[in-house]
């Protein structure tokens, strides 16, 4: 898939661009808000370790959701099988009893 600089709203988001731009501003603020409450709430929160102030931070999100066309979605999905195999592979070897990094002290042998 070729990167090129887009202008416009891409399709996937035709129909959703026209549903926001029916919204008012103050109402997606609002709705902003009620979610980063709700984030503190249930504890969706980060740490900086090393920073003074020492509070916690929300993980970042997005009201407007990522949508992905179908032909998008088939080369992710290639990606995304390829790259849990190569982890399944490594895990395969290097995490099992026999496997090196218990043997060299990397990965404890009770987590193996």
């Amino acid at each position: 898939m070729k990167c090129t600089p887009r202008t416009g709203i891409r399709a996937p988001y035709q129909a959703f661009a026209g549903w926001l731009t029916g919204r008012p501003a103050a109402r997606i603020a609002q709705k902003r808000e009620e979610a980063e409450r709700a984030f503190h709430r249930v504890g969706i929160t980060f740490a900086v370790y090393g920073e003074e102030s020492g509070s916690e931070r929300l993980i970042p999100f997005d009201l407007v959701p990522r949508i992905i066309s179908g032909d998008e979605w088939k080369v992710l999905d290639r990606g995304l099988r390829q790259r849990v195999q190569a982890l399944n592979a490594f895990l395969a070897r290097h995490l099992s009893r026999s496997g090196r990094s218990s043997k060299a002290g990397v990965v404890p042998p009770s987590a193996c």
